[in-house]
């Protein structure tokens, strides 16, 4: 049986008591568990992590996804409150860090994922048996997912389900602008780049006339590239990208997975989708495979 889970980005939320208002109103939605993401951010000024675990552990939620930083030094507060963690991973060595600092599963995220996949360039195919090869703890597939056919291939590769982050924005719950959404349909599998590279610090995100500039800055700078010098483009970006729909004012996380997006379902039209076309691959081309 699949099942799918929630999960509520912490730092979308300005402060704490906006995360424990947004606990509390998913609440009041659904009976089913649901989960919050917890991003620890290499930052200057760090935002109130202790102020976020405690609006989680009281707002009673059962599943936390921890990703960015090592998040061993907040774990006590979270398993002494039997929330079950999460650790997102671009390789398996830190999906191995995970397991052994005690996180209960991993989310292993591929090359092809929006967002920030790490400096090894390990795609899908080959991260997810490897890491099937070396963890005891359960893991999901991140990057790369968007239907059936990502389910049964990363259940096939080892994983125990996947995570789907860009397909999830062009669904028609999403709080982001409809021009976002339509930017992710349009999109093909070769429109994506990889910025921040110099600075270790790379992200997938969908080419628009800023990443373009930002991309000859960081060519012209070479080594001497700065984040300072790139303010303009991945800076305060999000709320007038995502709610003003102004997609062309910076660099936004966007996976290669854009290519296999098509449409904007509901949330519940897609994941029975993808269940009963999943059940359609195993019973009906892989069973039929067997003879």
């Amino acid at each position: 049986m699949l099942v799918g889970l929630e999960i509520i980005t912490a730092l979308t939320l300005k402060t704490p008591e906006d995360l424990a208002a947004e606990i509390k109103r998913c609440r009041e939605m659904t009976d089913k568990p649901f989960g919050v993401n917890l991003t620890f951010l290499p930052t200057v000024t760090a935002p109130d992590y202790p102020g976020y675990i405690k609006a989680i552990i009281e707002g009673g939620v059962a599943i936390v996804e921890t990703a960015g930083r090592n998040p061993e030094p907040f774990l006590p507060y979270l398993k002494d409150a039997g929330i079950k963690v999460i650790h997102k991973c671009t390789s398996v060595r830190h999906a191995l860090k995970a397991e052994k600092i005690g996180c209960d599963a991993a989310s292993v995220d591929g090359f092809e994922c929006g967002g920030h996949p790490g400096e090894d360039d390990i795609p899908n195919m080959i991260l997810l048996p490897r890491a099937a090869e070396e963890l005891q703890i359960p893991f999901v597939a991140s990057g790369g997912q968007a239907d059936a056919r990502s389910l049964v291939a990363s259940l096939a590769l080892g994983a125990d389900g996947m995570n789907m982050g860009t397909r999830f924005i062009a669904t028609k719950e999403a709080p982001v602008h409809a021009r976002v959404k339509q930017a992710i349909v349009a999109a093909s599998e070769l429109d994506t780049r990889l910025v921040m590279r110099p600075l270790r610090n790379t992200e997938r995100v969908l080419n628009n006339a800023a990443v373009e500039r930002l991309l000859a800055k960081e060519k012209d700078m070479g080594a001497n590239l700065q984040f300072e010098d790139i303010f303009e483009e991945v800076v305060g970006v999000y709320p007038r990208v995502m709610e003003d729909g102004e997609v062309d004012a910076g660099a936004w996380s966007c996976g290669m997975v854009a290519g296999l997006i098509h449409d904007v379902p509901t949330c519940r039209e897609l994941i029975d989708r993808i269940m009963a076309e999943a059940e359609e691959i195993v019973r009906g081309r892989l069973e039929g495979m067997l003879g």
